[in-house]
């Protein structure tokens, strides 16, 4: 037997990039959040080559999920060729040799930037939202201390007379993307920078959905079939944005959420944010149920009261 025989050819990195130890520590705060739902978990925020703010907390989640059998879907503001997309997505594929794709209805785990896939996700698929500030507390109450005082109290009253706020001095709530959300009725939570089109996505949703925040060192998780209910008053609705007569110039969709193209002539053109989702329709590639119908309807009846 020769000494090359039992040596193993050099590494320069573990599996997924993690080491293990990293690895199982934030397997077990992800358990924990699954377990309560909304709360916010620390946890030990490692290096990886991109900087801090990047979707650093979201790349970790992802490379301790990840597996030689997994597919993965990255997408930024709904755009899978953007730079930053396209970076993780093939940082992604070199460590841990797991299969990539566009398509939303394939992918186990999907790893976004403020934007959930208009096609609806399903049990076994993971979502994990990047999230730059994941306490939601933060605009009324500056303390960390005090904010994890507040949560565990459950005392949200200043949430409520910051929304109260904006109705009385801008006649409805101008809060648009990171609406605060109250999940399984006890936790108040972020829902990353996602536009209002977004958030009722959350609700009862048939798979988990991993918020990871890495400059900040806090993840908390959604777990499948949890309630997730924008704060709203009961004689003010939560609404969404308003898409009517919106049309993708590329596809013809209409009542999905749109990104606008101003025009020289100061117009405005519109095209479909999900860019998956549009390469389906214009490849006429099989298409998944989506969140909301042709019509704007959204899946859960009564869900949305406007």
């Amino acid at each position: 037997m020769r000494l090359s025989e039992l040596t193993k050819p050099v590494q320069d990195h573990a599996y997924a990039f993690l080491d293990e130890a990293s690895k199982r520590e934030l397997r077990r705060k992800i358990l924990k959040g699954i377990c309560i739902p909304g709360y916010q978990v620390p946890y030990a925020s490692r290096e990886v080559p991109m900087a801090r703010g990047w979707g650093t907390g979201g790349l970790q989640v992802t490379l301790t999920l990840v597996a030689p059998h997994s597919t993965v879907k990255v997408i930024d503001q709904g755009a899978d060729d953007s730079v930053n997309a396209a970076n993780i997505r093939r940082f992604i594929a070199r460590v841990a040799a797991a299969k990539t794709t566009t398509d939303a209805c394939e992918a186990t785990l999907i790893q976004s930037r403020h934007r959930i896939p208009e096609e609806r996700l399903l049990e076994g698929q993971v979502l994990i939202l990047q999230v730059p500030e994941p306490e939601p507390l933060r605009g009324v109450e500056t303390s960390s201390a005090a904010a994890a005082e507040l949560h565990a109290d459950a005392d949200y009253g200043m949430m409520w007379l910051k929304l109260y706020e904006q109705m009385v001095r801008y006649k409805r709530i101008i809060q648009g993307a990171s609406y605060p959300v109250l999940v399984g009725n006890r936790y108040i939570m972020s829902p990353s920078p996602i536009p209002r089109w977004d958030v009722p996505m959350l609700h009862q949703a048939a798979h988990l959905t991993i918020l990871s925040a890495g400059r900040e060192k806090r993840l908390y998780c959604v777990p499948p079939y949890t309630e997730v209910r924008p704060l709203e008053f009961d004689d003010v609705p939560y609404q969404i944005e308003n898409v009517d007569g919106m049309v993708c110039f590329r596809t013809g969709a209409t009542h999905k959420f749109m990104n606008e193209l101003p025009q020289e002539d100061g117009s405005s053109l519109f095209e479909l944010s999900d860019s998956g989702y549009g390469e389906k329709i214009l490849t006429e590639t099989p298409l998944g149920e989506t969140y909301y119908d042709s019509e704007g309807r959204f899946y859960h009846d009564g869900y949305l009261r406007q």
